[in-house]
């Protein structure tokens, strides 16, 4: 891949809708590929409904899956769902070239998404003993990651403009009765093209 590149350089890449599995097997290949020149990129993408565990997850914290799949894969947390209208965002991130231990990246992701939904009038904040960002009691946006050869995959997923229903079939991130929120909800911005771009300078302001 090269030689050692400027360990500031971020990619940026839009990949529309596609499927959650098929995503995670490109950011497994691109980690097992990636070299210390491998500039670190965010995939910015959505995902068809899925609930999603994470590798120790409980499944007993999916209630009712009725007609949405459900994925085992190999981040880190519990339950979740991802569906139309939700912004992921995939962290592709070399920790050691950054300097960063797995609790500075989530806190700079958090962070990120705190000065976004900021500028919409928006106050969220995260918390330490669980992770995600949150508006009052609500969670807004979850973080899931998986550390290989000293490099992050995985991210985070906000929600902007979903139907939030299926988040009553889980204990979502393994809470019983946690109450979701989205930013449609707090603030009326609805669109994800405008939080994938904001997110995105957020991104670059920590990672670019």
């Amino acid at each position: 891949m090269g030689a050692r590149r400027d360990a500031n350089l971020m990619i940026t890449r839009d990949l529309g809708e596609q499927a959650l599995a098929e995503t995670w097997i490109d950011m497994r290949r691109f980690t097992d590929a990636r070299d210390d020149g491998t500039a670190d990129e965010v995939w910015f993408v959505s995902h068809p409904p899925i609930f999603t565990l994470g590798m120790n997850a409980d499944p007993r914290h999916v209630l009712a899956a009725g007609d949405i799949p459900v994925l085992k894969i190999d981040r880190g947390g519990q339950v979740t769902y991802h569906g139309p209208g939700q912004l992921v965002a995939y962290t592709l991130i070399d920790l050691r070239r950054r300097g960063f231990t797995v609790r500075k990246l989530v806190e700079q992701l958090e962070g990120a998404i705190v000065d976004t939904v900021a500028g919409y009038g928006v106050s969220a904040h995260g918390r330490c003993d669980a992770r995600g960002v949150y508006v009052g009691k609500s969670k807004l946006a979850a973080i899931g990651l998986r550390v290989r050869r000293h490099c992050a995959y995985h991210g985070v997923a906000v929600n902007v403009a979903m139907d939030l229903a299926p988040f009553r079939r889980i204990n979502p991130c393994g809470f019983e009765s946690l109450e979701v929120t989205q930013v449609k909800d707090l603030c009326g911005v609805d669109s994800i093209a405008r939080v994938r771009t904001d997110l995105a300078h957020e991104l670059e302001k920590r990672f670019g």
